[in-house]
């Protein structure tokens, strides 16, 4: 039997996007029975040479980019361009970051060009959990850069740092697994060593409270929530993105030093009568080169006209936040993914996975693109 081939590109998105799989998730690759290609550079931006990886795995080799795509499987984090998905040959796989629910256009190109495709944020188990995710870091690393800017913003007197100042009131739009997360995160500061430096000096601490999604539909409540909030975190997962959960004439009811955190990172994409915007209305969509953006950014004007910007206060959003430490985030996803790579090796092909089969086989079948409609 012809053994799988898995392409692993860099990616190509912003100049702070450095992440690539580590050598020990290419090494099990080869070891269960793969082929492996990776692109010419393939880990540079973490200090990762050929040779890391070639001492990893002996067999594996390099390529240019074209080579790469034209493989059984092509293995990235995220989504690529879709220049370099028109090298893939019919047939062949694509495994990324797809969100399937909230990027409609992805789904038609990819049925287009007559790819299968395996999406990871649609990897989930038989009771509807993620397999592949790092929502403990998109919590920890987005509080923490909501907590470092509110810190340098934060009215003076009394001083963020300050004994007499109030407590701090978190707002958490989103119950989920990544609500769940912000929490701990939030009462800490996203930093242990500095809240036990502020506990330790008699500061207060930090409120923390989940906004239910039945609440946010009261006007009244919600204003009045958002007049004492410092930080509004969106960690929504919407059924309609096409509905904004805070409006952006809400926004003018937070204080002038409060800071929006935006963790879902819904997009704002417009096709037809078909609309998807963000959760709080009128925020900057972010990434690894640009997380942090004052009131007066030049990216508010940048979004879509019929998006309203008003209201406007500190943002801070970026789509990729694991990827502020990359080398622990990919550590984290490579020990998730061995299992799923590992079932598809042993299957021979993707097209052999059986929906009814193995805990690993149901989950990577309910994350197909030729099985997703039904679900």
């Amino acid at each position: 039997m012809k053994k799988p081939t898995f392409g692993l590109p860099r990616m190509y998105a912003e100049r702070g996007e450095v992440r690539a799989f580590l050598p020990e998730l290419v090494a099990h690759i080869e070891r269960w029975g793969g082929e492996v290609v990776l692109e010419h550079g393939y880990g540079s931006g973490m200090g990762l040479s050929e040779s890391d990886y070639l001492r990893a795995a002996p067999g594996i080799r390099f390529a240019d980019l074209r080579t790469v795509y034209a493989q059984d499987y092509v293995l990235v984090l995220r989504y690529p361009q879709e220049e370099f998905l028109q090298w893939m040959r019919r047939g062949a796989c694509l495994i990324s970051m797809i969100h399937y629910p909230t990027r409609p256009a992805r789904v038609q190109f990819l049925r287009n060009l007559g790819l299968e495709a395996i999406s990871l944020d649609s990897l989930k188990d038989d009771t509807g959990r993620r397999l592949v995710e790092n929502l403990r870091m998109v919590a920890w690393n987005g509080v923490r850069t909501a907590f470092e800017v509110l810190r340098r913003i934060y009215p003076d007197p009394p001083g963020f740092e300050h004994p007499r100042r109030p407590p701090i009131y978190v707002s958490v739009l989103g119950a989920g697994m990544v609500g769940m997360h912000v929490l701990p995160a939030a009462v800490r500061y996203g930093d242990e060593t500095y809240w036990r430096r502020l506990a330790s000096a008699g500061v207060l601490g930090v409120q923390a409270t989940v906004l239910d999604y039945d609440l946010t539909s009261h006007q009244a409540v919600m204003i009045e929530l958002l007049r004492r909030t410092d930080i509004l975190v969106d960690a929504t997962q919407r059924s309609d993105p096409s509905k904004p959960v805070v409006p952006n004439e809400w926004l003018a009811f937070l204080p002038l030093h409060a800071v929006v955190l935006d963790l879902s990172v819904d997009p704002y994409e417009r096709e037809g009568q078909n609309i998807s915007v963000k959760a709080i209305e009128g925020i900057p969509h972010g990434n690894l080169d640009q997380y942090v953006f004052a009131p007066d950014d030049p990216a508010f004007e940048r979004l879509p006209e019929w998006v309203n910007t008003k209201n406007r206060r500190h943002v801070v959003s970026c789509y990729s936040w694991p990827g502020l430490t990359p080398v622990e985030c990919m550590d984290v996803y490579g020990k998730q993914l061995a299992p799923i790579l590992r079932t598809l090796i042993q299957a021979g092909s993707v097209h052999q996975i059986d929906p009814k089969g193995t805990f690993f086989e149901r989950a990577i079948s309910r994350a197909m693109l030729s099985r997703w409609q039904s679900h």
